[in-house]
């Protein structure tokens, strides 16, 4: 069985061909970083209309790679939700068309549960159930899954995703974009201890969300002190810019994994996986892999290759496959992601 795997939730433009032994025949992700560069962050209308562009060639080389023409496929598959409601529809429209013309069953994905799966792809094990950590651009949440299908939001963050924060305190910093890479490059050389940040509900034993918005005022603060002046005009030596990225890193760090182990805890489950963009922090997964040996817990993290998004994930539409989830033509694009609890945190303030 061969399914052609669509990825277009953001700013990635990318194809994989899969079979049900989760084999990979061939893959292709075109990145549009040089586009959204000099906005300093992602621009849905600038995202779509490079999708529009470069998803037929996309299919087509990734179809090259895996030796097989179009009649080959038993199914293609496409990320509807979450992500940017227009980049969505670019590659629904394209799986849609495929599975029209070919006569193949068309397979939803779900991205969030993709980033997840990309763990079982990896580790060629079994590894639900399990504690799912997301954490990239768009979202930080944690899950039950209780399968590769059966997610249940445990906690999420109230603003900021830790991604988003990335980038945003980079650009303060004066740090090139994509904000994460240069942000942990820059903060090799500092000291993490140099400024101490903020960590939300960390000392809240039982709460699992997330928050990251007060941590990127106060690095803010940190670098122009309190009012209107552009932190990114602030002339930074050297040394104090590579203090402010480690202090900033390893507040967002402490924070993602101290909740990770209570995720752990409450729901008694032994295995960990963490998948989404920064999940490629070096520093992060540092701190994951010391803290999962001193609780004996069972961790997962996507390879690096794998944690930015890419259509390799969506092979976790096997699994939609042999359970005959299959969708009609009238398959929708949903922007937001899941939204259901197991216990309704309360809001700040």
């Amino acid at each position: 069985m061969k399914i052609l795997t669509l990825e277009t939730t953001c700013d990635e433009t990318a194809a994989a061909v899969v079979t049900d032994r989760l084999e990979v025949l061939g893959s292709v992700t075109a990145s549009q970083d040089d586009l959204h560069r000099r906005f300093g962050g992602i621009v849905p209308e600038i995202a779509s209309r490079a999708h529009l562009e470069r998803i037929l060639p996309v299919i087509d080389e990734t179809l090259r790679r895996a030796g097989i023409a179009p009649g080959d496929l038993d199914a293609v598959a496409v990320a509807n939700t979450p992500g940017l409601a227009g980049s969505l529809l670019v590659g629904l429209a394209a799986a849609k068309t495929l599975a029209l013309c070919l006569g193949i069953p068309l397979v939803a994905v779900n991205h969030l549960q993709a980033h997840i799966y990309a763990c079982r792809l990896a580790s060629g094990q079994e590894v639900f159930p399990c504690v799912g950590l997301i954490v990239s651009g768009g979202h930080t949440s944690l899950y039950r899954c209780r399968g590769p299908l059966d997610f249940e939001l445990l906690g999420a963050t109230i603003d900021d995703a830790a991604g988003e924060a990335f980038d945003k305190v980079a650009s303060m910093l004066g740090l090139p974009y994509p904000g994460g890479p240069s942000l942990q490059r820059a903060a090799e050389g500092g000291n993490p201890q140099a400024y101490r940040f903020p960590r939300a509900f960390l000392n809240d034993p039982k709460r699992l969300d997330f928050s990251f918005s007060g941590l990127k005022t106060a690095v803010r603060y940190a670098v122009a002190g309190p009012g209107k002046l552009d932190p990114a005009r602030i002339a930074l030596a050297p040394r104090e810019k590579a203090d402010l990225a480690a202090s900033f890193q390893e507040a967002v760090v402490d924070c993602l994994v101290a909740k990770a182990l209570v995720a752990v805890r409450q729901v008694g489950l032994k295995t960990l996986c963490v998948g989404g963009g920064v999940a490629a922090n070096a520093r992060l997964r540092q701190r994951l892999s010391e803290e999962a040996d001193r609780e004996r817990i069972a961790l997962y993290v996507a390879p690096v290759w794998l944690c930015t998004d890419n259509a390799v994930m969506g092979a976790i539409a096997v699994e939609r496959h042999r359970a005959g989830m299959h969708e009609p033509l009238d398959l929708d694009a949903f922007p937001g992601p899941i939204r259901t609890r197991a216990t309704a945190s309360k809001p700040v303030g």
